[in-house]
């Protein structure tokens, strides 16, 4: 019982972990990343369709994305995707392909998206926590229930939270990380 409350719970917490991962890695940093469109859903004849599915992005220097729908008659409605989402970017449309150029950031632009990713993270380190919080009241509840002893419940809540320590550095990490990448001109 001990090992499938310790087992979900870290399945969970590497969710989160996930999550903030893919999360961080729309947050615009002055360098071209395809992961920056990755998210954007296209009007695909009416239907919400991921731009990933209509067209082939590619990064062919550090300032500009080129997207290149698989067919040209696409090409509206993904500028129209672009324009309508908050990347900030303009794109540039010459019949064939759409040319993105990632303008570099301003100092203030850079502290805006470092507290956005301090607010992200926080946000992760928050779930974390209340996964841990789950847990724990899972063996509380087993060993009121007389499932489990004392002792293991006091085990397994020590298991719990190195479990949530190891995660909440993993967090500061990834944030640390994406906040130098942001600040690096």
């Amino acid at each position: 019982m001990i090992n499938e409350i310790l087992h979900e719970a870290h399945d969970r917490m590497q969710k989160t972990i996930d999550s903030l991962q893919t999360d961080l890695m729309s947050i615009r940093t002055g360098r071209a990343s395809p992961a920056l469109v990755d998210r954007l859903s296209v009007d695909y004849y009416g239907v919400a369709t991921p731009l990933l599915q209509v067209a082939a992005i590619s990064v062919p220097e550090a300032q500009s994305i080129i997207i290149r729908p698989y067919s040209p008659s696409d090409i509206t409605a993904i500028e129209k995707a672009i324009a309508t989402s908050n990347l900030g970017l303009t794109p540039n449309n010459d019949g064939k392909q759409i040319r993105l150029n990632i303008p570099a950031l301003t100092e203030e632009r850079r502290r805006d998206l470092s507290k956005q990713v301090a607010r992200r993270a926080e946000e992760a380190r928050v779930a974390v926590r209340n996964i841990r919080r789950d847990a724990i009241n899972n063996l509380r509840s087993f060993e009121k229930d007389g499932d489990i002893s004392e002792d293991d419940m006091h085990r397994g809540q020590a298991q719990v939270q190195e479990q949530t320590d190891e995660h909440i550095k993993q967090v500061d990490s990834i944030a640390k990380e994406k906040e130098s990448e942001i600040m690096t001109l």
